[in-house]
């Protein structure tokens, strides 16, 4: 056996396989990424709820958004005010301001006060029941059809069906925003906490045909509207509207609406 022709190909190619070698590794440090370290104190400081509310597919996305500023600090609604400023503390900024918002469901069509044209049996998705004539059981095509989608969505128990409507308690909504998708008639919207006064209504229907469908529909009579003095709600197709940074809740709409549809959440 001629052992020279066989040692000189396996020393070929170990020197090649070193060279290779030596070769993949500079490649790899100078492609190495680099990662702040920032990120997974950033990312312990989130609540881990992953909701998606920040506008991020998750907490990792946000966290890296928020490290290279892309993302404002307040982002997140489940963390609220605390997460920021912890957030702003790691990054060395200064905290933003942050106010707190909840889910609100604007409609008050409950069992009691809404007309019905045919009883519902079936899946108990709004999705699927909104596909039936007429979008839904109720009279008002704009009212909750209450068959808890939003609840299903909600992680927090925040949301519950009363009375054949959606009702969202303030204590446990993060204003994580996945309930408002899940409404088909796009009832829910996000609202400040510290706002006292809501309309509790979504239709658009003049107000003769929002009588014989619901006591408690919004008429579009712009009542609301002419005793306001800070020009902080406007009735826009035959619907009231509050622009919540104007409101000082003086509770003169609340008290001048005929329909009861402008309510006040909770006493001061």
């Amino acid at each position: 056996m001629n052992f020279p022709v066989l040692i000189n190909p396996i020393i070929a190619i170990g020197t090649i396989s070193m060279i290779f070698g030596l070769v993949l590794s500079y490649a790899g440090k100078k492609l190495e990424v680099q990662v702040d370290e920032r990120l997974q104190r950033v990312l312990d400081a989130l609540p881990g709820a992953n909701c998606a509310g920040c506008g991020f597919a998750g907490c990792y996305s946000f966290a890296e958004a928020l490290v290279e500023g892309r993302a404002p600090l307040n982002g997140c609604p489940v963390g609220g005010a605390g997460t920021a400023e912890n957030i702003a503390a790691i990054l060395g900024v200064k905290a933003e301001s942050f106010e707190k918002h909840v889910a609100f469901v604007k409609c008050m069509g409950s069992v009691a006060v809404a007309h019905y044209r045919y009883g519902y049996q079936g899946i108990l998705d709004c999705n699927a029941a909104v596909q039936l004539a007429g979008g839904g059981t109720k009279q008002c095509t704009y009212g909750c059809i209450g068959l808890a989608s939003c609840v299903k969505l909600c992680q927090f128990g925040a949301i519950r069906i009363e009375n054949n409507i959606s009702v969202v308690d303030p204590e446990k909504c993060t204003a994580c925003g996945k309930c408002l998708p899940a409404c088909p008639k796009n009832l829910i919207e996000l609202v400040p906490v510290s706002s006292n006064v809501r309309v509790s209504c979504f239709t658009k229907e003049k107000g003769k045909e929002v009588k014989l469908h619901c006591s408690v529909g919004c008429i579009g009579c712009k009542l609301c509207e002419k005793v306001c003095n800070f020009d902080a709600i406007t009735v826009k197709n035959n619907l009231a509207k509050i622009d919540y940074q104007k409101c000082t809740q003086c509770l003169a709409c609340v008290k001048k609406c005929p329909s009861k549809v402008i309510t006040v959440i909770h006493e001061e």
